[in-house]
């Protein structure tokens, strides 16, 4: 019988896209620091020796943005002028302008509306302790221990990628694990046999042990399955702000709405209303009304309720969908600033998502489950 396998992927805050994603994070993170009321929306491009900030950002801080994205270029570990892309010699140009004014006239504190159409999704389910799918959690945490080993070996860079096959019965129950592959951007110097045994023993073992299996149990591990990977990060690719939306999520195993998070400050509903759906998914889940749930949110650009709330599910839940959706209804405010008040989004804590992940992260205010035992007696499970 073939295998039922689904499959997810990660990359590490050096890959070109998260490079970008970092530095627009950053600056909004800079931004509200100074002032709360910041409206951000702000894209980076990244490529060889190159670095091109623009966007909209309306706000009364004095950010230096330059300075801003060499800080987090260093940060991140591209200090090697040899690398094509370095913090103290890439060259930096910045092109901000302030928010339209039409946009304004529906989304400023005194009206409250969406900054934006468009609808959001949040996950959870309990294949993991964080409440999230098994093969993204497992893509993360393998990224996440990457990073953590490029920052303390000098023959590692910073670019880097991981991808996880779970295998699943009938039932949707979690049978292993079927394939791992890890890709690292190395020093011509790590010679290849080296490399794959450090990142055998270093980086997937260890992520699996956590999670519950053993590494002889994984049929295929593909480390750096091309070879040699010298030259990489935004010198070998392009990279974007936005465009890891997937590995930003749920590694497809729950939908994804229409827009990216990074940039944005929270009155753009494309982060706030996903974190949101996250914040009410896991609180499901939390309460044992279900073992897997995905909330979508739905919003037109200068309304201030959603359009649209709805829950699935997929046949595990102890009551019904349209139960559990008119509970969240009551429990929860999801105006913009019901959900900014709530999860206190004005704050400079963003930075850390781009690096670490949106969703599974406990420091997390949308991980929270402090309605969980609400939505428990409210069920009167």
């Amino acid at each position: 019988m073939e295998k039922r396998l689904f499959t997810s992927e990660c990359v590490t805050c050096g890959h070109p896209d998260k490079v970008a994603d970092c530095i627009s994070d950053a600056i909004l993170d800079a931004c509200l620091a100074q002032d709360p009321g910041s409206r951000v929306a702000c894209e980076t491009m990244v490529t060889t020796n190159f670095c091109l900030i623009c966007g909209e950002i309306t706000t009364k801080a004095v950010v230096d943005y330059e300075a801003v994205a060499r800080e987090v270029i260093a940060k991140i570990g591209y200090t090697v002028p040899e690398d094509q892309f370095a913090a103290d010699t890439v060259e930096i140009v910045c092109k901000i302008h302030t928010q339209s004014a039409d946009i304004a006239l529906g989304t400023n504190d005194e009206v409250g509306g969406a900054g934006d159409q468009g609808m959001m999704f949040g996950g959870a389910c309990v294949h993991t302790p964080e409440m999230m799918p098994m093969p993204v959690a497992l893509s993360r945490a393998l990224a996440n221990r990457l990073t953590e080993c490029i920052a303390s070996n000098d023959l590692l860079r910073p670019d880097g990628k991981t991808q996880v096959s779970v295998e699943f019965d009938e039932s949707g129950k979690i049978i292993g694990i079927d394939t791992v592959v890890v890709s690292v951007m190395h020093s011509a110097d790590f010679e290849m046999s080296e490399l794959r045994r450090y990142i055998r023993e270093g980086v997937i073992a260890p992520v699996l042990k956590k999670y519950g299996f053993s590494i002889d149990d994984v049929a295929n591990i593909h480390i750096n399955p091309t070879g040699n990977f010298v030259i990489g990060g935004p010198n070998g690719d392009t990279g974007l702000t936005g465009r890891k939306i997937i590995v930003d999520t749920y590694g497809g195993y729950f939908s994804h709405g229409g827009g990216a998070f990074s940039g944005k400050d929270p009155t753009k509903v494309d982060r706030s209303g996903a974190y949101m759906a996250r914040y009410m998914a896991k609180n499901i889940v939390a309460a044992g009304l279900a073992e897997s749930a995905q909330v979508q949110l739905a919003y037109a650009i200068g309304v201030a309720e959603p359009v649209s709330v709805r829950v699935e599910t997929y046949g595990t839940g102890k009551i019904s969908d349209e139960e559990i959706t008119a509970l969240l209804r009551k429990t929860c405010d999801l105006t913009p600033a019901g959900i900014i008040k709530k999860l206190d989004l004005r704050r400079p804590i963003y930075g850390k998502t781009a690096m670490e992940g949106h969703f599974g992260v406990a420091e997390h205010p949308w991980e929270q489950t402090d309605i969980a035992g609400e939505l428990k007696k409210l069920a009167g499970i």
